[in-house]
């Protein structure tokens, strides 16, 4: 058994062959961060207002619970949802904080220079499974588009080459309208596609031991081009089970942690082994001190999440129709091959009867 020590809590982690267990018993946050409300004191500040307990009593018990233990600190919240996201990770107020997180990822310093408007027509094409979507420049004029999916798409590949395509096109416009006549192509910038996928499509479950995959063109002859689409997807539900399994051994492990886990014990365990991460946790549970607030952010999210439930279970029937469809194609392929089969029998079967009817008739006469 290993003992580690915090400032108000003493954990036990036990270690095997497979990797860390964590004593899960009387870990909460309240123990980090004092800013934390009782039980009591949210649901007395949610009665103090009808508005609000209007909107907390449309929603379901588990609901509720969810929200009382991310108030409470019984639960972490899953930084990845759009609103904790945005909250805490604003490009525009904390730029630094997804500069290191981009550098990790990117395997190269990197510096948040601004943030560019979206694509509006892209998000409204599709009715979206897309949770958070944020565009900015880098210092050195990249463009990294970061985008988390709640439920991994069908047709990955395909969906994020047209996203890639759609994010250079807007490089070029920008680079050619700023440089007019002494536009060069070498003025363009590379462009990334970062996706985090909170469920991934069952194409990344063949990988269970990678939960970064970083995709650029190449040559089968070893020629060198700059090629300038990039794309880096992050699995967080595969690094999850590698998490439970090993724990966290470097830092973007620990980034990877503070956005997709939302278990008390790791968190803690992450505050630990990296104390970066605590005053991202407090500017969180600052925010929840306004019931309000936090209210309208997790009312957000739940419907974020209906919708993509719809989303999702709208694409999974219509690729089992494209399926079934597929099938039926396939059985009337069969039926008509079949049916010719059967016709040319037929054929010479009555060929056949014509032969013997002759042969009948040779032999009557003979006789």
């Amino acid at each position: 058994m290993i003992i580690a020590n915090s400032a108000k809590a003493i954990r036990l982690i036990s270690v095997n062959t497979k990797g860390i267990k964590l004593n899960k018993k009387n870990t909460n946050l309240a123990e980090f961060f004092p800013m934390i409300r009782s039980r009591e004191q949210v649901i007395k500040s949610i009665k103090s207002k009808p508005k609000l307990l209007a909107v907390y009593n449309s929603w379901r018990k588990e609901q509720q619970e969810e929200f009382l233990s991310l108030c409470t600190g019984a639960k972490g919240a899953k930084m990845l949802y759009d609103s904790y996201f945005k909250e805490i990770l604003n490009p525009e107020l904390e730029p630094e904080r997804l500069s290191k997180l981009l550098s990790l990822l990117m395997k190269r310093n990197v510096t948040v220079k601004e943030v560019l408007a979206n694509d509006n027509s892209r998000l409204g094409d599709e009715m979206s499974l897309v949770i958070t979507d944020i565009v900015v420049e880098l210092e050195d004029g990249t463009i990294a588009n970061v985008e988390v999916q709640r439920l991994g798409y069908a047709f990955t590949g395909e969906r994020a080459s047209c996203y890639s395509a759609d994010l250079l096109l807007r490089q070029y416009k920008r680079v050619r309208d700023r440089m007019k006549k002494n536009f060069s192509y070498k003025d363009i910038a590379p462009v990334y596609t970062i996706v985090f996928m909170e469920k991934s499509p069952s194409s990344f479950k063949h990988f269970s031991n990678c939960y970064v995959h970083q995709l650029q063109t190449i040559s089968d002859t070893g020629i060198k081009l700059n090629m300038l689409q990039n794309y880096i997807f992050i699995p967080v539900d595969i690094f999850l089970e590698k998490l439970h399994n090993e724990g966290i051994n470097n830092e973007l492990e620990a980034w990877l942690t503070f956005l997709g886990c939302d278990e008390p014990e790791y968190i803690s365990l992450l505050i630990d082994q990296y104390p970066y991460f605590k005053p991202l946790y407090s500017d969180l549970y600052d925010i929840c001190k306004n019931t309000e607030k936090v209210i309208e952010m997790f009312s957000k999210e739940l419907q974020i999440l209906d919708r993509n439930t719809v989303k999702y279970m709208i694409d999974e029937l219509q690729e089992q129709l494209d399926d079934t469809k597929v099938q039926l194609d396939d059985a009337k392929v069969q039926l008509d091959d079949t049916k010719e089969q059967l016709d040319d029998a037929k054929k010479e079967l009555i060929s056949k009867d014509k032969y013997i009817a002759e042969l009948e008739a040779k032999l009557k006469a003979n006789n």
